[in-house]
């Protein structure tokens, strides 16, 4: 008997909560929707999301549904304000993602070349003395000139000392690494 029933008046039952009555709603309805959807998003994918997202939506959306036009025209309306809605939301995420490839271009060249300074560092540490090494390895490792004289058993003074001394020799190696 149902499907008897025009569209209209399944839709003010389905509003009113007859689960009978949306499914034969849907059956009628679905694949005049997904067709209009198809022609809004040029796309199947986009065109099946979009019909799901509107037949999940629908239940709410009936309540609003005062027969006052043919439920085709009603429902219609509903699939071009989605696609609007869809459209508008990927609008907004592609104005927000813009850049973030730049972005992340620069981050991973910026890390890569910070990998490539360690590495450098961690090679040119093994030509050092191993009093400096030792001395710069602590410094390095985010330790006050003070807390690596104690852990050396040296003064402050000699510590600074070192890293200076340190950072010469590096300066040396690296200005001979750069000369043809």
């Amino acid at each position: 008997m149902r499907m008897e029933a025009d569209s209209e008046s399944l839709a003010l039952a389905a509003a009113d909560g007859d689960g009978g009555a949306f499914s034969a709603l849907l059956a009628r309805h679905y694949d005049a929707l997904f067709r209009l959807c198809f022609r809004l998003t040029g796309a199947r994918a986009e065109a099946e999301d979009l019909t799901q997202d509107i037949c999940a939506a629908l239940p709410a959306k009936l309540a609003s549904y005062r027969a006052q036009a043919r439920f085709t025209t009603w429902l219609w309306r509903v699939a071009v304000n989605a696609a609007h809605d869809r459209r508008r939301r990927a609008a907004t995420h592609a104005r927000h993602a813009d850049g973030w490839g730049d972005w992340e271009k620069n981050r991973r060249a910026a890390d890569g070349e910070a990998a490539d300074a360690l590495d450098w560092l961690t090679q040119a540490m093994r030509a050092l003395p191993h009093d400096l090494r030792d001395t710069l390895a602590l410094v390095l490792d985010d330790m006050t000139h003070a807390e690596a004289a104690e852990v050396l058993g040296l003064s402050e003074g000699t510590v600074s000392w070192r890293i200076s001394e340190a950072k010469t020799k590096l300066r040396a190696l690296r200005a001979s690494e750069d000369q043809p």
